[in-house]
């Protein structure tokens, strides 16, 4: 059966090991905390299909694996990119730390229109925290990226993250930033965009516009 969806997005969860990427996107396709989570090995991947202004968008999501041995893997899946979630964990001030060498890794190796959401993970460890509101409100601000807090354990804001960088990519694309026919752009048209255009083209083929009076 043909999934009817008008584009494609793909997107990328990065930043360090132990940040809940992996609950993250699982919470988001099975709307459940995922109880059994390890590392990811080298990526991890899901999608589903969302509705944002109207239009049925299916987002293909890459989990990527935060540890250093899997960096180089990692680093070829930013290639492609629309969008990205860069996740460190509000009670570990050594994830939050790590955040700009993600930031310079994704600005370095994926395409420039990248949008990116800085996500501060494990709200619910709000006792532990080590990384106030504040402080990485003031980092997304310098650096112009979106950002929220979220819990992949309660699911606050888990599908805020990724429907808030979806809406900005759609946004993108409607005002003629980002161009879905653009190699590398991270956005294609989908099954529901292609049957129209293909509609359109029949119809102006079969139906010409009439030419009287024009000079040949």
């Amino acid at each position: 059966m043909a999934e009817n969806f008008e584009f494609l997005f793909k997107f990328l969860v990065i930043g360090s090991a132990g940040t809940g990427k992996s609950c993250l996107l699982h919470h988001f396709i099975e709307k459940k905390f995922k109880q059994d989570s390890s590392h990811t090995i080298g990526v991890e991947f899901g999608s589903k299909i969302v509705t944002i202004g109207g239009k049925q968008v299916k987002l293909q999501i890459w989990d990527t694996a935060g540890q250093e041995r899997f960096k180089s893997v990692t680093k070829s899946y930013y290639r492609g990119a629309a969008g990205a979630l860069l996740v460190y964990d509000i009670s570990s001030r050594e994830s939050y730390n790590a955040v700009s060498n993600w930031l310079t890794d994704a600005q370095n190796l994926a395409n420039p229109n990248l949008v990116v959401l800085l996500v501060g993970n494990k709200r619910d460890l709000e006792e532990d925290r080590q990384v106030s509101f504040l402080e990485a409100s003031q980092f997304a601000q310098e650096n112009d990226l979106m950002f929220l807090e979220a819990s992949a354990l309660t699911g606050e804001n888990v599908e805020e993250a990724f429907l808030q960088c979806a809406k900005t990519i759609l946004s993108k694309v409607e005002t003629g930033e980002l161009d879905p026919n653009k190699l590398g752009s991270g956005i294609q048209h989908g099954e529901t965009a292609i049957r129209r255009f293909q509609r359109q083209s029949t119809s102006i083929s079969v139906n010409p516009p009439s030419c009287s009076g024009c000079k040949i």
